[in-house]
C-alpha cells in the first residue's frame, strides 16, 4: 500500500466544515453569490430572526423601506390612539375640528411630531390621557432614532468588499501543460491590500463502497499579492502533483466536482480585514479556453482597466 507523502496528507486535511458524508449529489456548497447553500430547521424565532444582522446585511433599498413602513405603522397606531382618547378642545388645543378626516390626520402628524420630537407648537395636549400617551410616545421615538442611528453606523462602517469574479473558470494552455484559471477584479476604487486567494477543489469519490467527499488544497502560481490595483488571475498548474491531473470534463461531472474559492485581504480606507467566497461547479468550466486582456493604455499617463471584459476568453486550443 502506498504511503502519504506530508504533501498529500496536508491536501487530504483541507476541509470548510461541510463534512465528508454526502446527502446531496446535485447541490452545490457555497452558492455564487458566497453564501453558504444551507438551510437551518428547528431554530428558535429569535435564532432565526437575528434581527440586528438582518438590518445590517440586507440591502439599502430594503433597510430604508422597512424603517419607513415601520415609522408609518407607528404613527397609525399613535394616531388612532388619540382619536380614541378624544380629539377635542379638553385633551387638545389647536385641532381641526371641521370633519372626521381632518380630525385623524391631525392625530396621525401631531403623532409624527411628538415620534420625532419636531414639536411645531400649533397642536399642544393639555388633558392628562393625551400628555401621558404624549411622553410615552417621545421616550418611545427617541430610543427608535437612537438604535436606527446605530443602524446606519453599523451599515456605513461594516466591510464590504466589492469582488467581482469571471463568470467561468478556465482550463487554459499554461507554460508547457495546461491551468485551472479564474479571475477577479476589485469593483471600487479603494484599495485592497495584503490579498490572500485559497482554493479548495472537492469532489466525491468511493471509499469502502460509500461516497464520500474529499476536499484538496490547490497550489497557486500566485496566492497573494501585496496590492490589489487591477484585474488578477489565479493559476493553478495542472501538473503531475495536482489533484486536477487526468481529470476530464466528464469525471469531474460523475464526481460533482466543485471549486470553492476564499480571499481575504485588507480594507485601506477602514484597515478592516475583508472576505469574499465563490465557487465554481463543474458546469461552469469552460476547456480550452483563455481570458481577453481586461486592462489596456488610456492613451495618456494612465491605465484603463475594463471591468466589462471580466468574463471575456477566446477558445483556443490545448495542444
Amino acid at each position: 500500500m502506498k504511503k502519504e507523502t506530508l504533501v498529500e496528507k496536508e491536501k487530504n486535511r483541507q476541509d470548510l466544515g461541510f463534512g465528508t458524508k454526502v446527502t446531496n449529489r446535485s447541490a452545490r456548497l457555497i452558492k455564487g453569490d458566497g453564501r453558504f447553500n444551507i438551510k437551518r430547521k428547528g431554530q428558535s424565532f429569535y435564532a432565526w430572526l437575528n434581527a440586528y444582522n438582518r438590518l445590517i446585511t440586507m440591502s439599502w433599498g430594503k433597510f430604508f423601506s422597512i424603517t419607513f413602513l415601520f415609522y408609518t405603522i407607528l404613527n397609525f397606531i399613535f394616531g388612532f390612539i388619540y382619536v380614541l382618547i378624544g380629539v377635542d378642545n379638553q385633551h387638545f388645543t389647536g385641532m381641526d375640528l371641521s370633519s372626521e378626516y381632518s380630525r385623524f390626520w391631525d392625530s396621525f402628524f401631531f403623532s409624527a411630531q411628538t415620534l420625532t420630537t419636531v414639536g411645531y407648537g400649533r397642536i399642544a395636549p393639555i388633558g392628562f390621557a393625551a400628555s401621558f400617551v404624549a411622553s410615552i410616545e417621545s421616550l418611545l421615538g427617541l430610543m427608535l432614532f437612537a438604535l436606527i442611528t446605530g443602524l446606519l453606523y453599523g451599515r456605513f462602517s461594516r466591510p464590504n468588499p466589492r469582488i467581482i469574479y469571471s463568470k467561468n473558470a478556465l482550463i487554459s494552455p499554461y507554460l508547457d501543460t495546461k491551468a485551472l484559471m479564474f479571475r477577479m477584479v476589485n469593483e471600487r476604487s479603494n484599495q485592497l491590500i495584503k490579498v490572500e486567494v485559497s482554493v479548495i477543489f472537492t469532489k466525491i469519490e468511493e471509499k469502502n463502497g460509500q461516497p464520500s467527499r474529499r476536499y484538496y488544497g490547490l497550489t497557486l502560481e500566485r496566492n497573494k499579492v501585496d496590492f490589489f490595483p487591477t484585474n488578477w488571475t489565479i493559476v493553478h498548474p495542472i501538473t503531475e502533483d495536482s489533484p486536477l491531473y487526468n481529470e476530464t470534463e466528464e469525471s469531474l461531472k460523475a464526481a460533482d466536482a466543485e471549486f470553492l474559492i476564499s480571499v481575504q485581504g485588507t480594507d485601506d480606507t477602514f484597515a478592516d480585514m475583508i472576505h469574499s467566497r465563490i465557487s465554481y461547479e463543474y458546469y461552469e468550466m469552460v476547456w480550452g479556453a483563455k481570458f481577453r486582456p481586461m486592462l489596456d493604455s488610456d492613451g495618456d499617463d494612465s491605465y484603463l482597466l475594463d471591468l466589462d471584459k471580466i468574463d471575456e476568453y477566446d477558445l483556443v486550443e490545448m495542444g
